[in-house]
């Protein structure tokens, strides 16, 4: 039986019914959707976590307690395998605006690093540092008016706010607040922390704030601590991936594929061996199923993905392709598992058994 002949018998089957093509391709849809979806979801609500957790700076240590060497500190984050961004800080001078002589703000001294940190939380991103002027919150902004370029009066002179940043009350150190960050050079004196940004975050990464401390001055009643303590210090996103229930779901669609294959040719074994006896060989007819599972569980395949792509296209927060990648694994893996499982079980049919399920029919 030439292939061309299997392939027009196969396609006619599909077309007619006598395939149950529809049927099966909306299991195969339905099962690759669900448990993919579900796949999908998982890792984008992880994804979702890792970045709030990012936006609130709860991957920011600092090291406290001792003096720092502002230089040390701002080239931590040259070391890219570690840290994103470092840099260091110290309390400045109180200052009064003109505008409002009665009211005293805190400000801070900090090295070009720890604007590139602070900045790193803002829509322009740490690209756009100017260390040109001083630096002001968002709610400071808001409250007197001031936008990058601006001057500001106050007892201390005329200031020139070179950006706003963005400082939430997520749980984070609330200093930066409600303040001014004045920009200084890293070898102008010592300071009083060192910040430093890492993502993943990793334990031995942050002893090495330590680094930092100017020798002899305090490192005894140093210590490091979190930023943001609002959330779990122990949080690992490489273990709550790896370890999440859904792991298993290309698994469980792999079984669910099976059981899909014995399906669709087990119901039909009077057919089947009905044509053995009538003549047709074992080799076309295992080809003819195999285009025919090809058929109905690829097309339900190509649904699910379709369906799951556009769903983490729209939901997932950061890498949409790679939940994606992880997420497709599950309606392939029924499509696979059916086209394989429904050959294996046509070896199974052979022309002697035609009598025996003639009875039961």
């Amino acid at each position: 039986m030439r292939l061309r002949s299997i392939l027009s018998e196969a396609m006619r089957n599909i077309g007619t019914g006598t395939a149950h093509a529809l049927l099966l391709f909306v299991l195969v849809a339905l099962s690759g959707t669900l448990l993919g979806g579900y796949e999908a979801a998982t890792v984008t609500a992880q994804e979702r976590e890792a970045l709030t957790r990012v936006q609130a700076y709860a991957d920011v240590d600092t090291v406290v307690g001792g003096t720092v060497d502002g230089a040390a500190c701002d080239a931590l984050a040259q070391d890219d395998a570690a840290f994103g961004q470092s840099g260091a800080l110290r309390a400045g001078d109180e200052v009064a605006l003109a505008s409002t002589p009665g009211k005293v703000l805190q400000t801070y001294e900090v090295t070009p690093g720890m604007l590139a940190l602070v900045a790193a939380g803002t829509s322009s991103g740490a690209e756009q540092v100017d260390a040109s002027g001083v630096w002001v919150p968002q709610d400071v902004a808001n409250d007197f008016g001031l936008v990058p370029g601006a001057s500001v009066m106050t007892d201390h002179g005329a200031m020139d706010v070179a950006g706003v940043y963005e400082w939430p009350n997520d749980g984070r150190d609330t200093r930066f607040a409600y303040t001014f960050l004045v920009p200084q050079s890293t070898t102008d004196g010592t300071y009083h922390e060192c910040w430093a940004k890492q993502w993943p975050h990793a334990e031995a990464n942050s002893q090495l704030l330590y680094a930092t401390l100017v020798a002899g001055q305090g490192q005894t009643q140093a210590g490091i601590m979190a930023i943001n303590k609002g959330f779990d210090s122990h949080y690992d996103a490489a273990a709550s991936y790896v370890q999440r229930v859904t792991r298993w779901m290309p698994w469980l669609g792999l079984v669910l594929g099976v059981a899909i294959g014995v399906l669709a040719v087990r119901r039909r074994r009077l057919e089947y061996a009905g044509a053995l006896h009538s003549g047709q060989s074992k080799g076309a007819q295992l080809c003819a199923i195999a285009i025919e599972a090809f058929v109905w569980a690829g097309l339900g395949a190509l649904c699910a993905c379709a369906l799951i792509v556009s769903l983490t296209q729209r939901t997932a927060p950061v890498d949409a392709w790679a939940v994606c990648a992880t997420a497709l694994r599950t309606p392939l893996a029924v499509a696979a598992g059916s086209v394989a499982t429904a050959v294996l079980t046509g070896l199974t049919i052979r022309q002697s058994q035609l009598f025996k399920l003639f009875k039961r029919r």
